[in-house]
């Protein structure tokens, strides 16, 4: 894989459109990324991942932060890198999810994370723009200038790419950028830690998912057979509760199971045949009873009819009696309607003649003649009044009228009022509108002049509120900037101290070093630096002891340190900054200068917002005047029309009441109204209708008295009676008659059931003596006990030999299961502790670390090639694969063997530079293995970016000629450093500038 280019905008501390070309270095194979600390060295790096990867691990994900701080709303981010796999160039386009710009109206929005992918067809191409000249995004198609699209979605991007580039975000992260941070981690991890990473860079989780499942399944193959053998206990257990057994065996076997199934057979045999007995001795039983108890049923009926039969004989003169007393009973209600019609037409008569009187009484009250109550003289009179009353009849109605009209013409005379002021309020409107119309649009025109001041206004608060942010920020920094310089002085002075305690030790190492080798002198045995028997005066400790180990701790103490001093430096730096631009933006203005422009401005933006919403109410008010105006010249005409209308109105009204209240006093007579008059007329005819229709009614009743007595008397003699007393005395109620039926009714269906008894065949022959019945009765329920319990038992018994016939079978079936589980699970289990690092695995060495293992094998191999040369051939990396402590697995162990001692010790026990040539060449081994793994991928391009600046000149330069001998088979190495020495040795660079604004821009 090679990285071409990169163009990036609005990423990390880059504002502006930034355009490298990694292509050029090709000829010098080694260029140098330098700058300041902070000012985007490592971001090239982050871009080149997020391009590739959509994240950047630095930022744990975080697309927020990946956007640039100086970036303004409008302003784009984006990063487009071109690559190359073998013979074919691919470009992506990448753009985080931030905050833009909306396209409409003020404010922001979210835009949503957008990514291309394109590759190389020269058959595309046409004159067109290079892509580096445009910040638009290419498309997914064709785009004439040499690239067709290939994907258009970040999901589809992320697709092709695992497809295109083999390497997982963490082996492109081991293979090709050695990022900060990342470098010694493999050299100096635990085993865990180290089996984490080989695991992500070679894919072998699949060896321990395997032996996950084979664990998995020894524990479930163990579960099934303890849960087979506790099923087959069950069934034992639950065949001796019903077998009413003691306890069952501690172990069941096949035979036991099979014994007691065939014993339990036998005893269904046996009850099965008893049962068959009972029943036959139990029909014999009840055949007997059932013959004794029909002969003692029909004995009893017959001596119960020859009772019943005998007491109604008793009874018979009562009955003969009652029947004579029922018949007179029914001849006299036969009589009875007759009686009841007779009181009934004397008591209409009677009230005829009543009302015939009160009828005359009424017409005498009324003041009219006695003489005229004969029928002829009613009827001269009803005559005479019903055509009075014809004549009167328009006249009364014309007179109802009178009350309505009144009112009619108050409603007249009170609209003719209301539209008649109706017509003055119009009239005054016309002379009042046309200068209220003027008067408003005056007010509109002086409104819209205050209410044009407020885009001013805006503009001024905007800028004022840009200067009182930046204000804050200047208090804010201050303080921050003096504590800053405060801690950069005092990690300055623990820098010193650390500096001076590192001296002074050595100095006092190097003084041990005589007082060592003098304790070791013995007299007569020769020294080992001069060879001399004689040791006249050998050398004493001044001081305690300085060993190897305190050399390192203040070597360490030393370079932490040096890291701190960095820190506070870049936080001074990044400060003072960050101050500047704030004062800058402040314009110096002070807090009281600051106040009174913004409430000036407030002042002068309120009152124009003020004057806009006058603007709109006065459009408004001119809208609804002249409105007003139009309508009242329309509705002037309108108002004097029904004006008029009322008042003609009002003038025939009163002349229609005039003509009517004229005619009704022609007509009212001596009363007060026509409605009196008719009214006593009314009543007059009334009465004399009453007099006719009561003497009519008088006949009536007279005729049907007399029909009344005559059918009387017709029905007396047809019953028998001699008059109205006999028939009153022969008579009785309903209920009387209904309760004497019943009662012969009932003696005489008696009397027929008991003869029809007494006169049913075999009666009379039957035996006076009655048959015992109890006897049989006693031997039938004896033998319903017996065959009731056979067939108890034997129902039991069968029930219970198909239950435990069942369990039988299911435990001979969980017998074969268990055969057959136990032969699988001891081969699993075998396996299992093999692939687990169990015994017998004496190296307790898991089937996954035994992969890593042969691929941290080659990897030592690869990196050994480099580091025997970086190193003189003093060290040499070693795998470990001893036991740990305690019996911990074991298998990923780095060791450091070191030639002078020949013994081979931790990795840890490495000084800071040894550490770095070990991590540089165990970095380089691992990249050649994963880019081997992942199909033989052509690494020619690599950045390293790591602290160069720990390392002593020689250190320096003998990693320098590691890196250069890369560049030998083609590759492109990009070192990331602020070393001076080495932007000396390497010409090629990449500058970092970082402009006044804070932003940076890349200088090649």
């Amino acid at each position: 894989m090679k990285i071409k280019r990169l163009r990036i905008a609005g990423f990390g501390p880059y504002k502006d459109e930034q355009l490298i070309d990694f292509e050029r270095f090709d000829d010098d194979g080694i260029f140098l990324i330098t700058g300041k600390t902070g000012a985007g060295k490592s971001s090239i790096l982050d871009a080149i991942c997020f391009a590739l990867y959509a994240s950047v691990p630095r930022y744990d994900g975080t697309e927020s932060q990946l956007r640039s701080d100086h970036c303004e709303p409008d302003d784009p981010t984006f990063v487009e890198l071109e690559f190359a796999m073998g013979e074919t160039d691919y470009r992506i386009y990448r753009t985080p999810r931030y905050d833009r710009a909306k396209k409409r109206g003020g404010g922001t929005t979210t835009s949503q994370p957008d990514a291309r992918l394109d590759v190389r067809d020269d058959s595309a191409a046409s004159p067109a723009t290079s892509p580096a000249a445009s910040h638009a995004a290419p498309s997914a198609t064709a785009h004439g200038d040499g690239w067709r699209g290939i994907a258009a979605r970040p999901v589809d991007v992320g697709l092709e790419l695992s497809r295109i580039l083999p390497l997982k975000q963490d082996q492109f992260l081991q293979v090709i950028l050695l990022a900060q941070n990342r470098f010694q981690k493999f050299l100096l991890a635990k085993t865990d830690d180290r089996r984490a990473v080989l695991r992500t860079l070679f894919g072998t989780a699949r060896f321990e998912r395997f032996e996950s499942e084979l664990l998995a399944r020894r524990k479930v193959l163990g579960e099934q057979i303890s849960t087979l053998q506790q099923q087959i206990g069950g069934f034992a257990s639950t065949i001796a509760h019903q077998l009413e057994h003691e306890s069952p065996p501690d172990s069941p076997t096949r035979e036991w199971f099979e014994t007691v199934e065939a014993e339990l057979a036998a005893e269904c045999v046996v009850a099965t045949a008893t049962a068959v007995a009972a029943d036959a001795a139990f029909a014999t039983a009840s055949d007997d009873l059932q013959l004794r108890t029909i002969l003692r049923s029909r004995q009893e009926r017959r001596d119960a009819a020859r009772l019943t039969h005998e007491s109604l004989e008793s009874r018979r003169a009562e009955i003969d009696d009652l029947r004579a007393r029922s018949a007179d009973a029914q001849r006299a209600a036969r009589v009875m309607p007759q009686i009841r019609a007779l009181a009934e037409a004397e008591s209409a008569r009677a009230r005829a003649l009543a009302n015939e009187a009160a009828a005359r009484e009424l017409w005498l009250q009324l003041g009219e003649s006695p003489e005229r109550v004969s029928p002829a003289g009613l009827q001269s009179t009803i005559d005479e009044i019903v055509g009075l009353q014809g004549s009167l009849h328009d006249v009364l109605a014309a007179e109802k009228l009178v009350p309505a009209l009144d009112h009619d013409v108050d409603v007249a005379e009170t609209r003719l009022a209301e539209h008649s002021e109706a017509l003055a309020r119009v009239q005054t409107a016309l002379a009042e509108l046309p200068g209220r119309v003027d008067t408003a649009t005056a007010q509109r025109a002086e409104a819209a002049l205050a209410a044009a001041r407020e885009a001013e206004a805006r503009a001024e608060l905007a800028r004022l509120d840009r200067e009182g942010v930046a204000a804050d920020t200047v208090r804010r920094l201050e303080p921050v900037l003096e504590r800053a310089q405060q801690s950069e002085k005092t990690a300055s002075a623990a820098n010193r101290a650390a500096a001076t305690a590192y001296d002074d030790l050595l100095d006092r190492r190097l003084a041990g070093h005589a007082a060592e080798l003098a304790a070791d002198l013995v007299d007569g045995q020769g020294c080992a630096v001069c060879g001399s028997t004689a040791h006249p005066a050998p050398a004493t400790r001044t001081a305690l002891p300085v060993g190897e180990q305190d050399i390192e701790l203040a070597r360490a103490a030393q370079v932490d340190a040096q890291s701190a001093l960095d820190a506070a430096h870049e936080v001074v730096q990044s400060t003072a900054l960050a101050l500047a631009e704030a004062r800058t933006r402040a314009n110096d203005k002070t807090p009281e200068q600051w106040n009174a422009e913004h409430e000036g401005a407030l002042a002068t933006l309120e009152q124009a917002l003020a004057a806009r919403d006058d603007v709109a109410r006065l459009e408004r008010r001119l809208v609804t005047l002249r409105a007003e105006l139009a309508l009242a010249h329309t509705e002037l005409v309108d108002v004097q029309a029904t004006r008029d209308a009322a008042s003609a109105l009002v003038t025939t009204l009163r002349s229609q009441r005039a003509t009517i209240v004229a005619r009704v006093a022609d007509h009212r007579g001596e009363f007060e109204t026509v409605t009196k008059r008719v009214a006593r007329l009314q009543s007059e005819l009334d009465a004399a209708r009453r007099i006719l229709d009561a003497d009519t009614l008088c006949d009536q009743r007279q005729v049907a008295h007399e029909l009344a007595v005559s059918e009387l008397n017709a029905q007396l003699h047809l019953e028998g009676f001699a008059d109205q007393e006999a028939v009153r005395a022969a008579r009785v109620s309903d209920d009387d008659i209904a309760e004497q039926h019943d009662i012969l009714r009932r003696y005489d269906d008696e009397l027929a059931v008991v003869k029809s008894i007494l006169q049913e065949p075999g009666i009379a022959e039957l035996a006076t003596t009655l048959v015992d019945v109890e006897a049989a009765r006693g031997a039938a329920n004896a033998a319903a006990v017996e065959r009731d319990k056979a067939r108890s038992i034997a129902s039991t018994l069968l029930e219970r030999a198909r239950q435990i016939g069942a369990l039988v079978a299911d435990a001979i079936a969980q017998f074969d299961a268990s055969d057959t589980l136990l032969h699988t699970q001891t081969q699993v289990r075998e396996l299992a502790a093999v692939v687990h690092g169990d015994e017998p695995n004496t190296k307790r060495m898991r089937l996954e670390t035994y992969v890593l293992a042969a691929q941290l094998e080659e990897i030592i191999a690869a990196a050994n090639q480099r580091l025997r040369t970086m190193t003189g051939g003093r060290y040499l990396l070693e795998h470990d694969d001893s036991l740990q402590f305690r019996g911990a697995q074991s298998g990923l162990g780095l060791a450091i063997r070191d030639a002078h001692t020949g013994r081979a010790r931790p990795t840890h026990s490495l000084s800071g530079g040894e550490t770095f040539l070990a991590s540089l060449a165990l970095a380089l081994g691992l990249a050649e293995v994963v880019s081997q793994q992942a199909g033989g991928i052509a690494l020619d391009t690599l950045f390293v970016d790591e602290g160069f600046g720990s390392l002593d000149a020689e250190t320096l330069e003998t990693a320098m000629s590691t890196l250069d001998s890369l560049r030998t088979r083609g590759r492109t190495i990009g070192l990331i450093s602020h070393v001076d020495s080495m932007k000396e040795q390497i010409p090629a660079k990449l500058a970092i500038v970082v402009s006044e604004r804070g932003d940076s821009s890349i200088v090649v």
